[in-house]
């Protein structure tokens, strides 16, 4: 311990002088819904918890405490008052979140952060702000866990010790063991119940007990202090002391680094401006819900799939790095710029590949501490070998960094021979033999070969073969690229129908259950499927489409569940799947649906963040949904940057390609920062007629197509627009869908169902239609005075029980 601190631990913790708090125009603002969970995660430590301010702390790896608990004494006021009923507001920031509780005579401001993970940093960081009209008792309560993550082994429930210092104190939460340990303290606390050893067993919470008084304590913060010893030095007593005093100290440093991190964290990634501000604030909300579940893990950085509170578990939702979610996740990550991340993140992998080649799947954060390659996890899934190659080479078109593949290309041609030599049955298609594919689980048992591997498998074989050709390589370049059509081929002898199939048997018999996994074949941009149109109808119809998103399996099939996790269950990453799929097949209305019902979900449940998986049948998350997922968030930023906006980066050639679909209500977009190599460019969108005029500026790029410095995109003769908007909690399927869309020189063909007798009226726009407009299932009208450029199209669907199909051509 230094002079210093030892000088500051003899006057011991002190409130923080009040600062203010950085302002954001991305701050969420919300009624606090009780059940409702938050997280607030960084490289080293996260709170997650409920609305009502209810929260478990971790230090990574280690759980240091759970159902943290206030409540309140009022001088001259007899009633105890439970202030987490009093949760009133939440504010969800980049940097902070905060959360209200508002009484007649009192409120009190729960303000949480992550800190940095250096010597002055625990993690994360807790601030009380109190402002109350008499002086009251306010008592903090929680149950010291002191456990490390799943699957590491624990100890029996930690000895608070209450260490006295001048006129306050501290706890140290002891172990069995002198290489773990805790220590919780609070500024001015007095500690609450301890039982003496004569007291019958039972259970007492541990508590910290502020006596504040608004003449002396008005315009201080009160920080919780969270420290944690993990291994025989740091556990010790002394060390954590003075880390305490550490974090009381710099407290305010620590917020100040933390605010000043997100004050720039858009000066170099990318950023979305259009007219629909949700929109633009949905993008930016999914790259810092991304950039948040990056953990430090040693002196590597890897990305976990998400968090949620861990219960009586020491699971925090998959707060552990997971192979296949990182990989679909550093798709949107090339996107919006961030190369750093995404080397780091693929440098993880690389380090944990198999001597055979496969690519891993889960690594816990206590994997060091047990003997896990034993265990089923590391390597468990198929699917991370194929998404490694594709994620590599989409890396280096974004960044152009041939030298990192120079550097790993023995990993890249060990993955390669991996997959191409995982085929069990001679089809020549990378099978389920050696992982599962998708599904964990089945209800006629698991599957041999599904459609979902056959098509990354082409698409893998495809990445490889255009790596090769970068190394200078061009008989292996070859060799792929017969494969990539070998596998092509055999997917359409094999699984192809009106519904692709979900999967092979070894046998050569198929199950044809409806599913959605067939729309992973466009991931890359690449392939398609030949005999798809049926299938994309399907999944637009209310079979597949709820309202928030698309289910993995069609609800008329046998073994249909809207709450199991494989068979009926919304996932936002299949809606994004999905929505990639049809931008990329002119099918933009519903890629604009669902993209939306992603990006709206960014303000339902974890503000800021996106949801794992919802009912089928109700708009609802599931209880044991982790709600700030990682891939979730991703397939907001993917659909819309390669869907929507249709950009393709080849970095390599100093170009971008642009197919937009903009929607119809807007007249309007850019895009600033978006990276080619070690550019950023910003691209401008602005509708001129019956063109779509695309500017590159700001970086010496290339803009495929584009002549005198623009791009002059043709558009139809009409375009139509359709609502997004979630439903209310609980609600069941039942707004418009859009089975399919066509259009020639004069005319646009929409196969829509809705709820029986509906009526929508749509924004229709004209570009550069000089004659009349005419509609068959449909009527025009006119132009309205707050957008004169678009007229409108009303569609009555005709009465009846459910969803009723409708027809509609426009012609001019």
């Amino acid at each position: 311990m230094t002079a210093t601190t030892q000088a500051f631990a003899q006057q011991w913790l002190q409130p923080v002088p009040q600062f203010p708090l950085a302002s954001s125009d991305l701050t969420i603002r919300q009624h606090a819904e009780a059940l409702k969970p938050f997280t607030v995660a960084g490289e080293c430590g996260t709170f997650v918890g409920q609305q009502d301010g209810s929260f478990e702390a971790w230090v990574f790896p280690v759980k240091l405490l759970s159902h943290f608990k206030m409540a309140a004494e009022l001088e001259d006021y007899s009633v105890p008052i439970d202030v987490n009923e009093q949760a009133a507001e939440i504010e969800v920031a980049p940097d902070h979140t905060t959360i209200t509780y508002s009484h007649a005579a009192f409120t009190v401001r729960e303000i949480l952060f992550a800190t940095s993970c250096d010597t002055n940093g625990a993690g994360v960081m807790a601030l009380f702000q109190v402002d109350s009209v008499r002086p009251m008792k306010l008592t903090f309560s929680f149950i010291p866990e002191v456990k490390r993550m799943w699957p590491a082994a624990n100890y029996n429930a930690p000895s608070p010790e209450w260490m006295k210092q001048g006129s306050g104190g501290y706890y140290i939460l002891h172990t069995d063991s002198d290489d773990l340990a805790g220590a919780v303290g609070m500024p001015g606390t007095q500690p609450g119940i301890l039982a003496p050893y004569q007291e019958r067993p039972k259970f007492w919470p541990t508590q910290l007990i502020l006596s504040f008084d608004p003449k002396r304590d008005a315009g201080r913060y009160f920080p919780l202090l969270l420290a944690v010893g993990n291994n025989a030095e740091s556990a010790k007593p002394a060390a954590l002391a003075a880390q305490l005093a550490r974090l009381n100290e710099n407290a305010t440093q620590l917020y100040a680094q933390t605010a000043d991190y997100y004050a720039h964290f858009f000066d170099k990634r990318l950023v979305a401006d259009t007219p629909d501000q949700r929109f633009n604030q949905a993008m930016q909300w999914a790259e810092l819900s991304i950039d948040q579940l990056r953990v430090r893990h040693g002196d590597e950085v890897g990305m976990v799939a998400g968090f949620y509170s861990s219960g009586d578990s020491n699971r925090p939702g998959f707060g552990w790095f997971f192979g296949r979610d990182t990989l679909y996740t550093l798709f949107a990550v090339n996107g919006y710029g961030d190369f750093a991340l995404t080397r780091e993140a693929l440098m993880f992998l690389i380090k944990r590949q198999r001597d055979d080649g496969k690519i891993m799947h889960e690594y816990s954060q206590t994997a060091e501490l047990v003997d896990w390659p034993k265990l089923p996890y590391e390597y468990a899934a198929a699917d991370s070998t194929p998404l490694f190659l594709m994620a590599m080479e989409d890396y280096v078109n974004a960044s152009g960094d041939t030298e990192f593949l120079q550097q790993h290309w023995d990993v890249v041609e060990k993955a390669w021979q991996f997959e191409r030599t995982h085929d069990s049955d001679g089809d020549g298609i990378y099978d389920n033999s050696q992982g599962t594919g998708w599904v964990e689980s089945w209800p006629s048992g698991m599957p041999h070969q599904e459609i979902y591997l056959a098509a990354l498998d082409e698409q893998a074989s495809g990445a490889y073969a255009r790596l090769a050709r970068i190394m200078n390589k061009p008989d292996e370049a070859s060799a792929a690229d017969a494969r990539v059509q070998k596998v092509a081929s055999t997917i359409e002898q094999e699984y192809a129908g009106a519904m692709y199939a979900f999967s092979r048997n070894a046998d050569g018999s198929l199950d044809k259950t409806a599913t959605i996994y067939p729309s992973i074949a466009w991931w890359d941009g690449h392939y398609s499927l030949k005999q798809s149109d049926a299938m994309f109808a399907r999944w637009a119809s209310d079979e597949f489409s709820t309202d928030w998103g698309l289910r993995d399996l069609g609800e008329h099939e046998a073994f249909y569940d809207p709450i199991s996790y494989h068979q009926g269950s919304v996932w936002p990453l299949f809606t994004g799947w999905t929505s990639i799929a049809e931008y990329r097949t002119g099918r933009s209305l519903s890629g604009y649906a669902h993209l939306m019902q992603n990006a709206d979900l960014t303000w339902a449940q974890d503000l800021g963040a996106v949801t794992e998986l919802l009912s089928g049948a109700y708009f609802s998350p599931f209880g044991r949904s982790t709600p700030h997922q990682l891939w979730s968030s991703a397939m907001v930023l993917t659909p819309a940057l390669r869907g929507l906006f249709g950009i393709t980066t080849d970095a390599l050639h100093n170009s971008i390609s642009i197919d937009p679909h903009l929607p119809a209500k807007w007249d309007h977009a850019e895009l600033r920062h978006v990276p080619v190599g070690g550019k950023l460019i910003d691209l401008s969108f602005k509708r001129d007629g019956a063109v779509l005029v695309v500017r590159a500026t700001g970086g010496d790029v290339q803009l495929s197509g584009a002549r005198g410095g623009e791009l002059r995109v043709p558009l139809p003769g009409v375009e139509v627009g359709i609502p997004h908007e979630l439903p209310l909690p609980g609600s069941r399927t039942a707004q418009l869908k859009v089975l399919s869309q066509s259009a020639d020189a004069h005319s646009l063909t929409l196969e829509v169902e809705a709820q029986g007798g509906r009526v929508y009226v749509l924004p229709l726009r004209l570009n550069g239609v000089r004659s009349a407009i005419h509609a068959s299932g449909a009527t025009v009208g006119q132009a309205g005075a707050a957008n004169p450029a678009l007229d409108s199209l009303h569609i009555t669907f005709p009465a009846g029980a459910g969803y009723q199909r409708q027809t509609v051509r426009v012609t001019w």
